[in-house]
């Protein structure tokens, strides 16, 4: 469709958008030519200094020596009172045997962690029991966990194996073996714990 002056209306709708296009960038361009182009030149940004001044050295202070206007106080120490003597009485007889009763175990250098060859540390574990059923394993790991013992268990292809350990001292596990004995009844076995 032509209008008045002979042009088609799509024509002239092209011409008024690249007109209005062309204002846009020569305004724009106006208002940002004075930011990037302000004839000073290069310009080094200065930096407020915050580092407080260093500090002055103190002078050295000098003794003085006590005017004679000064009062000495004087203190008057009194020894001590010595006290009563400790009379130690012999103990009874009941303990005394007790006491004769209780082995002392080994000393602490003959058990003490070590490494073997490989520089692993030697450590033990004490085999409780072994089933056939892991529902029973299971269950006896439950009692010995809820008892308060460090338990694990071992799978080989037909038993499962039920543990306590590791301990790195082999006499704790001989102790702990004669209380297992007592109280679930499983004489245990004490072997040397691997890793799998």
């Amino acid at each position: 469709m032509a209008d008045a002056t002979g042009e088609p209306a799509a024509k002239r709708s092209g011409l008024k958008k690249r007109t209005v296009g062309a204002i846009a960038l020569v305004v724009i361009s106006l208002s940002i030519a004075p930011l990037l182009f302000d004839a000073a030149g290069y310009k080094e940004r200065q930096l407020t200094n915050r580092i407080p001044p260093a500090p002055k050295p103190f002078a050295p202070l000098e003794p003085q020596a006590a005017s004679s206007e000064q009062e000495t106080a004087v203190i008057d120490i009194k020894p001590a009172e010595p006290a009563e003597p400790v009379k130690l009485e012999p103990l009874p007889e009941e303990i005394r045997k007790e006491v004769a009763q209780v082995s002392p175990g080994p000393s602490p250098a003959q058990d003490t962690p070590r490494l073997d060859q490989d520089g692993l540390p030697v450590a033990w574990g004490l085999q409780l029991a072994s089933f056939k059923d892991e529902r029973n394993a299971r269950a006896l790991q439950t009692d010995l966990l809820k008892a308060g013992y460090k338990v694990y268990i071992r799978r080989s292809d037909t038993l499962v194996r039920v543990y306590i350990g590791p301990e790195m001292q082999r006499t704790r596990l001989e102790t702990l073996k004669e209380s297992i004995k007592q109280e679930y009844a499983l004489d245990g076995m004490i072997t040397r714990f691997t890793i799998e």
